[in-house]
């Protein structure tokens, strides 16, 4: 997905702003600090677990930027749990994207799968928000030029709506209503220094 913040959001109300919730001077309120970050990635990892019976044949895929981080956490937890090692790579999907005609100068970042490789196994791609979902179809379009899994997965932290395509998450960490005017915005602490999600 996009870098640090992400896609700009389509035309549904947020609806009032929850009070409990903290608002900084630029009107960016905080829908997620780092408790809730951690603790919507615990539930995914367990939920990866469940579904898949175990670790078994699993491989984390993060998406360039905060995806990469937040794959290497759940497979993290997935040890804790399983005391089993998850494979982890890295996935860029620039040269997949479908508007690089309109936005040609793109900074490009480092593919990495595992040793292991992903033909005939269980790829989970981990993503910071899910919003139209072409950046998902881009990340398909890039598995499909690297191996054969058995199956594909998506986890995200969290779901914006707002979908272009018909593509959905198995596993979210926060549904978010939002519109389109709005900008959600995710930091994660290995890259800006602090977990959080805001939207302004």
């Amino acid at each position: 997905m996009p870098d640090a913040t992400t896609e700009p959001t389509p035309d549904q109300g947020s609806g009032a702003p929850d009070p409990t919730q903290s608002t900084d001077p630029q009107g960016a309120r905080t829908v997620l600090d780092a408790r809730d970050v951690s603790r919507a990635l615990t539930r995914i990892s367990h939920e990866l677990l469940e579904r898949n019976r175990g670790a078994s044949d699993l491989v984390l895929l993060g998406l360039h930027t905060r995806g990469v981080p937040l794959a290497r956490r759940i497979a993290e937890r997935i040890a804790a749990v399983e005391g089993v090692e998850v494979a982890v790579g890295e996935l860029d999907v620039t040269m997949y994207r479908d508007d690089l005609r309109k936005q040609p100068t793109r900074r490009s970042h480092r593919t990495e799968i595992p040793a292991g490789g992903i033909d005939d196994k269980v790829v989970v791609l981990v993503d910071d928000v899910l919003f139209s979902g072409r950046t998902i179809r881009a990340a398909l379009d890039a598995l499909a030029d690297l191996g054969r899994p058995a199956a594909v997965r998506l986890a995200v932290l969290v779901d914006r709506g707002h979908r272009e395509l018909p593509i959905r998450a198995d596993h979210v960490g926060k549904n978010l209503p939002s519109a389109r005017s709005e900008r959600v915005s995710v930091r994660v602490a290995e890259l800006d220094g602090t977990d959080e999600v805001t939207i302004s």
